[in-house]
């Protein structure tokens, strides 16, 4: 089958259907993080870096929530694409047991031992008081955010991607103005800065979790069958572990390892500190392009490969990594655009800024390792299974060589905040010839579902 890079209509048609909906969802996402950093940055450097570093708590939960999440995603969208909705609906009510159970652990220890938790990113009394107050308060919302994520995924998969966006959207929106609200102290509110960001993101969580439960009533949506909570098919449970397991390792790898970078930088001094939160949330906004087309694709593919159409499956799998290198350098060419209006924008000390300054150019050339694997690793190798070559890229590049490379650069040589910082970036950029060399091989190419299935 010929590769039609830009004439395919309805390729495209599909993969702006999806996209543009979920890289909206993950740009609302990546705007809450952006709004309390720029909104607490206006009130105190110290506030926006104890919060920084607190949702890192978060991240990590993210990174498993998302290995279920994704894991059913997977399964839902080629067994969609079959047309067997009573199986999609096992796999959704798997995503809610795991990810109910996980979001629970991270609430309590939010709740019991939120200072242990911040002594983990940083030995600053200040932002560890600051820290602690906040995740006291949000931890309520991480128990909400698995449920919400569960309910969003199984729309996606299920040809619902754009109300699911206005669900999460909307709750992000008012996200933002609460933030607004709590931490100036607006509408007779007595200003309570890191405190009031989490009040804020507790309750647009509330209000995104009754969303998704109305919604899921509506005609031609999946909703739980709570009768069958506990049935569990042994060979879907199976195909389940096989996917989840792989991407869980990666998750835990890529979260914990991102984690350790902010630890690494947050150990550095404040203006380290500082300085890498703004870049971070640079970086969150901009990735959602990459972040969206991953998805949709990943959703386009498998579909294809679950419906027995391997060829076609494999030709999109090919387009969409050529699309990634794209995205790629338009990704570079945004950040070093707006590196000078962030700079200018954020009230930092000097020291902070230069700092900052640096961090954006590094993160220009990063950003394009970032975009390939994104697309190719999240996207189209999940979308026929092949999930653990994550795990092993991730053990090589991250934990062999970036993350040993950062931690002796800052704790034993004392290397400049810079250097350290680019050690943190070496892996997404090197990794690129390891991955198109796996994609050749074609081993995504597969279709996962099973007959009889329940």
């Amino acid at each position: 089958m010929k590769d039609r890079l830009f004439s395919d209509r309805a390729f495209y048609a599909k993969l702006k259907r999806l996209t543009l909906p979920i890289a909206l969802q993950s740009l609302m996402l990546a705007a809450v993080a952006a709004g309390d950093a720029v909104m607490l940055g206006r009130v105190a450097q110290d506030s926006m870096a104890a919060v920084s570093l607190a949702t890192q708590i978060q991240f990590v939960q993210n990174m498993i929530v998302v290995a279920v999440t994704s894991a059913g995603s997977i399964l839902g969208a080629q067994y969609w694409g079959k047309g067997d909705r009573r199986t999609i609906n096992d796999v959704f009510l798997m995503m809610l047991r795991f990810s109910g159970l996980v979001s629970l652990a991270f609430c309590l220890g939010c709740l019991l031992a939120p200072r242990y938790l911040m002594l983990a990113f940083t030995h600053d009394p200040a932002l560890i008081d600051i820290g602690a107050g906040y995740l006291r308060i949000a931890g309520w919302s991480y128990l909400m955010t698995g449920i919400c994520e569960c309910y969003l995924t199984i729309m996606k998969v299920t040809d619902h991607a754009t109300p699911s966006a206005w669900v999460s959207s909307g709750a992000v929106l008012i996200n933002i103005a609460l933030n607004a609200v709590f931490i100036f102290g607006l509408l007779g509110v007595p200003a309570m800065g890191a405190k009031g960001a989490a009040i804020a993101t507790l309750l647009a969580r509330a209000i995104e979790l009754v969303l998704c439960l109305v919604l899921s009533h509506r005609p031609d949506f999946i909703k739980p069958n709570w009768a069958r909570i506990m049935h569990r098919d042994r060979l879907l449970a199976a195909d389940f572990r096989k996917v989840c397991l792989p991407l869980l390792g990666g998750g835990l790898f890529w979260g914990v390892g991102f984690t350790s970078y902010t630890a690494i930088i947050g150990h550095m001094g404040g203006d380290a500190a500082a300085a890498n939160s703004i870049a971070a949330v640079v970086r969150d906004l901009v990735c959602c392009l990459n972040m969206g087309i991953s998805a949709a694709g990943g959703i386009i593919v498998g579909n294809e490969l679950g419906a027995g159409q391997l060829e076609r499956g494999k030709l999109y799998g090919i387009r969409l990594a050529k699309l990634s290198f794209l995205v790629g350098f338009l990704s570079t060419a945004i950040v070093l655009a707006v590196t000078p209006a962030v700079v200018k924008f954020m009230i930092m000390t000097d020291e902070a800024k230069r700092y900052l300054v640096g961090m954006m150019i590094i993160m220009a050339v990063y950003m394009i390792g970032r975009s390939v694997n994104t697309v190719v690793i999240n996207g189209v190798f999940a979308a026929g299974g092949d999930t653990l070559f994550d795990v092993y890229s991730l053990a090589v590049c991250m934990w062999g060589i970036a993350v040993p490379l950062a931690a002796l650069g800052a704790f034993v040589f004392h290397w400049p905040v810079l250097a350290v910082y680019a050690c943190t970036c070496l892996d997404e950029v090197g990794k690129i010839p390891w991955v198109m060399y796996h994609f050749r091989k074609y081993k995504w190419v597969k279709d996962l579902t099973r007959e009889n299935v329940g």
